[in-house]
């Protein structure tokens, strides 16, 4: 833990006199330092020390309503936490803004003191001596001129040289490969350093308990911003030659259209923005990848039942109208629904056999195994990026996070150290914390559900408005009433306002999830992240899939007959599917909610900052013609928030979920989330490098929670598209029928075929035995039918057992189940065979692992041995000189 104790050591390390009155007032004179005039400077006015993080607050004295007591406070809080940071052994220098004499911007510099003093602390891997293990061949061949054409120009960005790492020591300094102090520490690492700083020192205390850390200063408003420089334009090169002009260079190869079809500059991410961010694009990368397969499989399965349309056998008997058009089907809601003919879904029935064929079959069964590949060899290409990217042993890194360490009050005792260490609170107060933060959790998926079931309850209510104002010509020859149904009327209306409701309720889960996490108060930045990603998955989980759950396995289901139908609620009638089931309107619902999810993610997170900046833009240069320093250009710009990683991560992990989950009812779900990611990514890029500050770079091994979620995910897929197959299309019942031809009572055909199968799934109700009268007089034009037809397998009226379930309603029942369990067996056997068969690191990588952790033990310890051998000859000698000295009187 680094607490106060740690703090004041470093202090000690760093400047001993920090207690002293002379670091007390204020670093500032009176005078402000002057702008030097060049735009895309790095450096102090001095030309020297690099800026390696910008804080901004704006000047009360400037300020046009100033409450002299609040102002006051404020004041005294930054000149303290500015003091601290002097103590700590930084440098600082204040600048007034060119455009705006209120803001104040105070340029931050570490020395190099400080830099290896908390690098020391952080346990940076810095180079030990030049790599000579990694080889960067191809492994294509003769492909190498493709894979050429598709990578980056290495003549622009060139490869980054590699080293053997350790983590860093002060006494062993001259053990690692320093050629020149002014790069040892890359721009990114200094800006980590001294973030790592700044969210350490403190500015108040109050009541015995230390108040410190950069983000409660912004967040109270003493400072307006902190955030490290962009390095230099993104559409110019710098003026600067030391520059290395990497923003440019990732906006040139990475953001830019016309670099769409090549492969990111992962190398070069990760130098810029951290490991953080490059393994995101990494694995969301790698993640599009492996859609592009996914994508042609079901593009085949789409063309399939497309092409095998004409040949669906039971939709040309629901448009025939010798047998759909005479089939007259019992109403669907009491009182004021009609009879109605078969033939009215005829267009729904064609678009159903495009996505309910035998391809649907193939295809979940395919994603079933397409998943576990994509989990299985992301590992290993997640374990060859920890390697490369010095990240195998990061956990040993990992620090308290500042709003812990400032709760730390309560002195235990360590059961291992037996030392006295401080916790926030005690064994009780964490019992209370962790049941409270659960019952909330508790509290908000139960008001999903039931904004959920206020979905239904529209449903059902609207469904009798539109059968009651849509036309009811029986012969179902009205062009409106041939494409719009009231069925179809009620799912593209519901299907909009979840989707709007939907997106509603995250932007109050995300403020309840954080407010939630905050509360519950982990230790580590890590266990933040992964606490708020459990709550946030599940908020999101619920809130994008129940309508979806809904539809696939409730809708339908249980709706009793129409002589004695289900109702919710003791008052709404349960709804029914259509004739042919209700995949259809389950796939309409992913692709309304895929669809417009997609383009809203796209106008909050990129139309939104683009018009902020622009609008920006325009005032300042409608207030001054003046040049604009690097430090007030990027102060413009929008803040990326310390939570905007998280929620692209979400919004891929809830695509992910719909790719896998629901893709038996449509198979083109991959190949829209294929296009949306390969625009998605380049988005990011073009957001990160033109539209947003530059964000404190971070460590990080891997995706973290999001990596068992999406096994999570992937387990319950393979249940999900076999009871979708089984539960909400029509193929069982079909199959049975098919297999079934000769055997009574599914008919006696001399061959296989699906001839009177819409006959054999349509039981017989008769008219007379509704029980509310009214419901059923025929109109005119019924004529003399005295049945009506309903989607189940009962018993006719007449029989001994009428409007009982049938012997095939029990065989169908049977063959579905039989059906999951032999999918789901067969999926998880195959699943389980590839996770054995792949492991998650490659015996290329764990050679390299270990070779260079035994060169790099061999490397220090050779040192150290060298180190003590000198030390020994030179007490040797000494000894030698003082026996010599002490022996040679007494002989003399």
């Amino acid at each position: 833990m680094f607490c106060a104790a740690v703090l004041e050591n470093l202090e000690q390390t760093i400047v001993p006199n920090c207690g002293s009155l002379e670091c007390q007032h204020d670093f500032r004179t009176p005078e402000f330092e002057e702008f030097n005039g060049k735009s895309d400077s790095l450096f102090f006015n001095d030309g020297q020390r690099r800026i390696d993080f910008v804080l901004v607050y704006e000047d009360e004295s400037k300020k046009e309503t100033n409450k002299k007591g609040t102002n006051e406070k404020q004041r005294r809080k930054r000149q303290a936490y500015e003091s601290n940071l002097i103590c700590h052994g930084l440098h600082l220098e204040a600048t007034r803004s060119v455009l705006d004499d209120k803001l104040v911007f105070v340029k931050v510099h570490a020395p190099w003191e400080v830099l290896c003093t908390y690098a020391e602390v952080m346990h940076i891997k810095l180079p030990l001596k030049p790599n000579d293990l990694k080889t960067r061949g191809s492994a294509f061949g003769r492909l190498n001129w493709f894979t050429k054409f598709l990578s980056v120009d290495e003549s622009i960005i060139k490869p980054e040289q590699e080293f053997f790492t350790a983590p860093f020591e002060k006494n062993r300094m001259n053990d690692f490969y320093i050629v020149d102090r002014d790069t040892f520490f890359n721009p990114a690492t200094r800006s980590r350093i001294v973030y790592f700083i700044l969210s350490r020192v403190k500015y108040q205390v109050m009541n015995n308990v230390n108040k410190f850390g950069i983000n409660r200063l912004v967040n109270s408003g003493i400072y307006k911003a902190a955030f490290p420089l962009h390095d230099c334009k993104f559409r110019h090169r710098s003026e600067d030659p030391s520059c290395p002009n990497e923003r440019y260079l990732l906006y040139r190869e990475w953001a830019h259209p016309r670099s769409i079809y090549k492969k990111q500059p992962l190398d070069l991410i990760r130098k810029y923005y951290g490991e953080k961010i490059g393994i995101y694009f990494a694995w969301l990368g790698y993640y599009t990848q492996m859609l592009l397969l996914a994508a042609i499989v079901g593009v085949a399965c789409f063309l399939y039942g497309y092409l095998n349309q004409d040949n669906c056998t039971w939709s040309k008997e629901v448009c025939n109208p010798d047998i759909g058009g005479k089939i007259i089907m019992c109403p669907q809601c009491d009182r004021l629904c009609p009879f109605w003919n078969l033939n009215i879904t005829c267009e729904s029935s064609k678009k159903l056999c495009i996505f309910d064929s035998f391809g649907t079959l193939v295809f979940a069964v395919f994603m079933g195994i397409w998943v576990t590949l994509f989990l299985e060899f992301w590992k290993r290409r997640q374990a060859e990026l920890e390697y490369e990217w010095d990240t195998v042993e990061l956990q040993q890194e990992e620090q308290a996070r500042p709003e812990y360490e400032a709760r730390c009050t309560h002195v235990v005792i360590n059961e291992i150290t037996q030392e006295e260490e401080r916790i926030p609170f005690t064994t009780c107060g964490k019992c209370i914390r962790i049941t409270l933060c659960a019952s909330a959790v508790f509290f908000w998926i139960l008001l999903i559900i039931a904004s959920v079931i206020g979905i239904i309850v529209y449903r059902l209510s609207v469904f009798i408005v539109f059968s009651a104002k849509l036309p009811k010509n029986l012969n179902g020859t009205d062009p409106i009433q041939k494409y719009l149904t009231p069925q179809t009327a009620t799912s593209i209306t519901a299907s909009i306002i979840s989707f709007i409701i939907i997106m509603i309720l995250n932007t109050i889960y995300e403020r309840v999830a954080i407010m939630i996490t905050n509360f519950e108060l982990p230790r580590t930045q890590t266990d933040y992240e992964n606490s708020l990603t459990m709550k946030m998955f599940l908020f999101q989980f619920v809130n994008y899939y129940s309508s979806c759950f809904y539809i696939a396995f409730f809708k339908g289901k249980f709706v009793g007959y129409p002589g004695d139908p289900v109702y919710w609620l003791g008052k709404y009638r349960n709804e029914e599917c259509d004739p042919g089931g209700c995949l259809l309107e389950l796939t309409t619902q992913l692709t309304i909610i895929m669809g417009g999810k997609a383009i809203w993610n796209n106008i909050q997170e990129v139309l939104l900052p683009w018009i902020m900046n622009l609008i920006g833009r325009f005032h300042r240069v409608s207030r001054s013609e003046k040049i604009t320093p690097r430090w007030e250009q990027d102060y413009h710009l929008q803040p990326m928030g310390k939570l905007g990683l998280f929620y692209e991560y979400l919004e891929m992990i809830i695509q992910f979920g719909f790719v896998t989950l629901f893709v038996a009812s449509f198979p083109l779900a991959p190949l829209l989330a294929l296009v949306n990611n390969i625009l998605e990514i380049r988005v990011d890029a073009w957001k990160l490098t033109t539209q947003f500050r530059r964000l404190v770079p971070e460590k990080a091994q891997d995706i973290g929670a999001w990596q068992p979620i999406m096994q999570g995910i992937a387990i319950l897929a393979v249940v999900t598209n076999a009871m979708i197959i089984a539960f909400t299309s029509d193929m069982i019942p079909r199959l049975v029928y098919y297999w079934s031809f000769s055997v009574p009572p599914y008919g006696d055909h001399t061959d296989h075929t699906m001839e009177g199968y819409i006959n054999n799934t349509l039981s017989f109700f008769n008219i007379a035995d509704f029980k509310n009268k009214s419901q059923g007089n025929p109109y005119s034009g019924l004529g003399n039918h005295t049945t009506c037809r309903y989607r189940d397998f009962r018993y006719p009226p007449g029989h001994p057992q009428e409007y009982k379930y049938n012997i095939y309603y029990w065989h169908v029942i049977a063959a579905k189940l039989a059906f999951i369990i032999v999918m789901e067996h067969v999926i998880y056997s195959v699943k389980f065979i590839i996770s054995y068969a792949i492991p998650d690191v490659s015996k290329l990588t764990k050679s390299k692992i270990k070779r260079e952790k035994y060169l790099t033990q061999k490397l220090l310890h050779e040192s150290h041995l060298k180190d003590m051998t000198k030390n020994m000859g030179v007490i040797a000698e000494r000894m030698i000189e003082v026996v010599d000295n002490n022996l040679r009187p007494k002989l003399d």
